[in-house]
């Protein structure tokens, strides 16, 4: 129905250019369109989409969609411009590969000419909770779900005279029906996402998979916020009732959505946020979850938000004649994802703003199930596992994750959205967090009592019980034991918690198999760490495990 070569009226086309910013999208090169549909609220998007056919609404109201051939991010696909206002600052490698001004220019040439006679979508809104690190931002979209999306993801204006006023710093194309030609354009394949620093930017085809839309966005932020002495992270956060804020910093899987629904704390958000000299803030206005087995018991808030009218639904199976979704089954991705506006959540913080953080949290999800279920950290020993990033990916998060989970080390916790050097983000984190003096944890919501496939992952019940220790207190009287390893202190004791979790070791069959693969980790975290020691002060590197000596406890335990 882009095309609409038949010219029909649609639902909202009446309505299409009510809220219109004066900012047109000639300035953008988008000229010759057939219909620009501007700003359109949830209930008319709702009706384009299903007039196009792009979904169908889920029992209670949620739109389900597919995102066809990509269900998560194409992060082997991603490419920054290199050109001479931004080329030194970017950590140019894996993550940021470099694409030529003028193989820039020619893409999107080519891509103002495919939505010619086309109908786009258009969001005008904002990345960034703090008035001061707000950044406009314009989504431009092929389909009209990817228009919701957006609405559902950032913070919209407040009133028809700001949408008017509305003049984008970033602005996002998303045309997944247009292709790139790999020998013409220098891309892998014909999936593109790119940033354009200076243009302020970003082209994405090829893929309808629309993290890829949020993700961008982050990246620029990535960019922007550390030049202006913003720490720029990939965290969700939430705030108690005392107004402790604690940050959550975490890959995909981790349990950075789920731990921090916390029905006992506000919610700050859920995924991305900067940390000024005033505090904490959401880049965001929404949250963007893995559902898939999501349970009513124990994430009740975000098993709520699937089946309300407003929340999209990626790649969810559902009955066609019911209209039921079904979270359990993973037919079409292990990566089912439902956004939604944050104050589905009962207990979101409506500001979006926070204190300085009391707690930092690092989240992994160890599959080897050699790492204790929490850790406290010195502020070097939280320097060298926030650059280190260790996970495991989990299936279906990123293109290319097969059935069993894979060692990784995503730098920052989140090294495809870090635009600068992983140093330049850690030495800002290591200025606040010794600054306001926060408490650094790690905590394992991985497996246990062997890697998977023979151990079971953590109990989240337990991992609720660790985690509400840390923030509240409960842990700061607690006798710990060093770990002989990481050189961590890890508590020895914890209400409900069984030995079996507290102690690793003790629940593998063979305490020798246990200790030969915790070595092993080790060694994988030291020949990782080799990449970024040459630019980190070496406290840092000291910080991180001992691979050789004694792999014993002390007695006492």
């Amino acid at each position: 129905m882009s095309n609409n070569l038949l010219n029909i009226k649609t639902p909202a086309q009446d309505q299409a250019q009510d809220l219109k910013s004066d900012f047109g999208l000639v300035n953008q090169g988008l000229t010759n369109l057939n219909t620009a549909y501007w700003n359109l609220p949830p209930e008319a998007l709702y009706e384009e989409i299903s007039f196009r056919r792009e979904g169908q609404i889920g029992k209670l109201g949620p739109m389900i969609v597919n995102t066809g051939r990509y269900t998560s991010r194409a992060a082997a696909d991603k490419f920054i411009v290199r050109e001479a206002t931004s080329e030194d600052r970017v950590w140019w490698g894996e993550y940021n590969r470099p694409l030529s001004a003028e193989k820039f220019e020619e893409l999107y040439s080519r891509m103002q000419g495919f939505v010619q006679g086309k109908d786009l979508f258009i969001q005008d809104c904002f990345a960034g909770a703090h008035p001061d690190y707000r950044l406009p931002v314009r989504i431009v979209s092929e389909y009209a779900w990817h228009s919701l999306f957006a609405r559902n993801m950032f913070i919209t204006p407040e009133s028809r005279e700001a949408y008017r006023q509305h003049v984008p710093d970033f602005t996002v194309i998303c045309v997944p029906s247009f292709k790139a030609f790999e020998p013409i354009d220098g891309t892998r394949t014909e999936t593109f996402i790119v940033l354009n620093l200076d243009q302020r930017l970003c082209l994405i085809g090829g893929t309808a998979y629309a993290g890829e839309i949020k993700k961008s966005v982050f990246t620029m932020l990535n960019y922007l916020l550390p030049l202006e002495g913003v720490m720029s992270m990939h965290c969700s956060a939430n705030i108690g009732s005392d107004g402790d804020t604690a940050l959550f910093f975490g890959l995909s899987g981790t349990g950075k959505t789920t731990l921090s629904a916390d029905p006992t704390r506000g919610l700050i958000g859920d995924d991305e946020h900067g940390w000024s000299d005033e505090g904490v803030f959401n880049f965001e206005n929404g949250c963007y979850a893995k559902v898939i087995n999501l349970s009513p018991s124990a994430e009740p808030h975000i098993y709520a938000a699937t089946r309300r009218f407003g929340t999209v639904l990626e790649n969810v199976v559902y009955d066609p004649i019911t209209r039921n979704i079904d979270l359990d089954d993973n037919r079409n991705t292990e990566n089912t994802r439902a956004s939604y506006p944050l104050d589905y959540i009962e207990n979101a913080v409506t500001s979006k703003l926070g204190g300085h953080p009391q707690n930092v949290v690092f989240l992994t999800c160890d599959a080897q199930g050699v790492m204790p279920p929490i850790a406290r950290l010195t502020p070097n020993q939280a320097l060298y596992h926030f650059i280190s990033g260790y996970t495991s990916k989990i299936a279906g998060t990123e293109a290319g994750v097969g059935v069993n989970p894979e060692i990784t080390f995503s730098t920052c916790f989140g090294a495809p959205f870090m635009v600068h050097h992983p140093w330049v983000y850690a030495d800002l984190l290591q200025g606040k967090i010794l600054r306001y003096g926060s408490t650094c944890w790690l905590i394992n919501t991985g497996w246990v009592g062997g890697a998977f496939g023979i151990g079971q992952r953590i109990s989240i019940k337990y991992t609720r019980a660790l985690l509400s220790a840390a923030l509240s207190g409960a842990l700061d009287d607690v006798e710990y034991y060093t770990d002989p390893v990481f050189g961590f202190e890890v508590p020895k004791s914890c209400p409900g918690i069984p030995e079996s979790v507290l102690f690793p070791a003790s629940a593998w069959q063979s305490e020798d198999e246990y200790w030969n693969e915790y070595r092993q980790l080790a060694s994988r975290f030291v020949a990782n760490f080799r990449r970024y020691a040459p630019d980190c002060p070496p406290e840092i590197e000291i910080a991180g495990p001992v691979t050789a000596g004694t792999t014993q406890l002390d007695p006492q335990y």
